[in-house]
């Protein structure tokens, strides 16, 4: 163990991969979300009908904090032109005679439009835009009912007879940072312990350091196990940076979290070295277990379920997400660190990561066994 923790720090291979990059990445994910909401999103207004009501609901909407108008406009082709600019991500449509149909009782049509292509910025549009249009219509319903002689509680009831009242849990203000920002950093862990883990073995061929090395200890378990030590520490030593100084400088540290959050980081680290040493104890090619690797783990994010929910995906990306640690790791981590749920609501994810590491250390040790005993049988000859 204490000469993997010299190699670790004295390799460049080792220590950019797990003590250089992953603090950049950490810092750089964390500054790109820290606006924290997209707010203002800018809107035009197109606005044939002129009215007091037209002005009314305009003005409603740019006191939502989702909207933002910024430039008015005269038809669809100008709504299409500034959206592919980029210049707006929306625009609302008020047509000619909207308020006069309203006063007759005849139904008039609002359009909202929406770029589609940014499907975030849509969805928070959508969602300012419509509650307001949809007040606004309930209001003019409400006026003509008072108007015509109803009670006001009894015209509000007529109205309204049910009213939704909605709660959100967990993330109630909707913030990028404090969502996406644990996601990328952890993923980008599992990233980095999986690419060091490939080299831990065959690196020890590629440098001609085996001789150095079975002067400790000819057992595979041996060598597997110290190793495994090391880089367990080192994964530590991420998750000390993580919790105590990327989380408390963005916010988003939860102290209440953090024992639970060690015990299933613990884990993922475990199964992420795991997966490495046995690729890297199969083949002593050691660009291709790299490319594997890489190839392995760069999708983590999106399989995950982080941001579409796994069982709407085919079922062989669902089977795909299922052989990543990161998929288990998350599923627990959102009810450990988000949910803040005791640790035992996190006990199949934790099996699920234990399976890894039961399978993945066995089958590493015995293929290095062969190895090293193939590598002596060459010496001697």
């Amino acid at each position: 163990m204490i000469r993997e923790w010299k190699r670790i720090f004295s390799i460049p291979n080792f220590y950019v991969i797990l003590l250089v990059i992953p603090p950049l990445i950490f810092f750089f994910y964390g500054f790109i979300y820290q606006k924290q909401f997209a707010k203002e999103l800018p809107m035009a207004v197109w606005d044939e009908d002129r009215s007091f009501t037209s002005r009314t609901l305009t003005d409603m909407m740019e006191q939502n904090e989702n909207i933002h108008f910024t430039a008015t406009v005269f038809s669809n082709a100008e709504i299409e032109k500034l959206m592919k600019e980029g210049k707006i991500f929306g625009a609302v449509h008020f047509p000619k005679n909207m308020e006069a149909d309203v006063k007759k009782n005849h139904q008039s049509n609002i359009t909202l439009y929406t770029n589609g292509a940014y499907l975030v910025p849509a969805k928070l549009i959508y969602k300012g835009a419509a509650e307001i249009i949809i007040k606004g219509g309930l209001a003019v319903v409400l006026q003509k009912a008072v108007k015509q002689g109803m009670p006001a509680g009894e015209a509000n009831m007529l109205v309204q007879p049910i009213k939704l009242n909605t709660t959100v849990l967990y993330n109630p203000d909707f913030n990028y940072q404090r969502y996406l920002t644990p996601g990328l950093i952890t993923v980008g862990i599992q990233m980095a312990l999986i690419v060091a883990a490939v080299l831990i073995l065959n690196l020890e061929f590629n440098r001609n350091t085996m001789d150095e090395l079975l002067r400790i200890s000819t057992s595979s378990s041996q060598i597997i196990v110290g190793k495994m030590l090391a880089h367990l520490c080192i994964s530590w030593v991420l998750f000390v940076l993580v919790a105590w100084v990327v989380f408390p400088v963005f916010e988003l540290g939860k102290p209440q979290t953090d024992f639970n959050f060690f015990i299933l980081f613990t884990l993922m680290a475990l199964a992420c070295i795991g997966i490495g040493i046995m690729l890297s104890a199969i083949s002593n090619n050691m660009l291709f277990v790299t490319d594997v690797a890489l190839f392995f783990t760069s999708p983590a994010f999106v399989f995950s379920g982080f941001t579409f929910p796994r069982w709407a995906m085919p079922w062989y990306d669902q089977f795909y997400a299922k052989i990543m640690p990161y998929t288990h790791f998350l599923d627990g981590f959102i009810k450990l660190y988000f949910m803040e749920l005791p640790l035992v609501y996190a006990a199949d994810e934790m099996i699920k990561l234990l399976l890894f590491i039961g399978a993945t250390f066995p089958v590493a040790t015995l293929f290095f066994q062969k190895r090293i005993s193939q590598y002596l049988k060459n010496q001697q000859q």
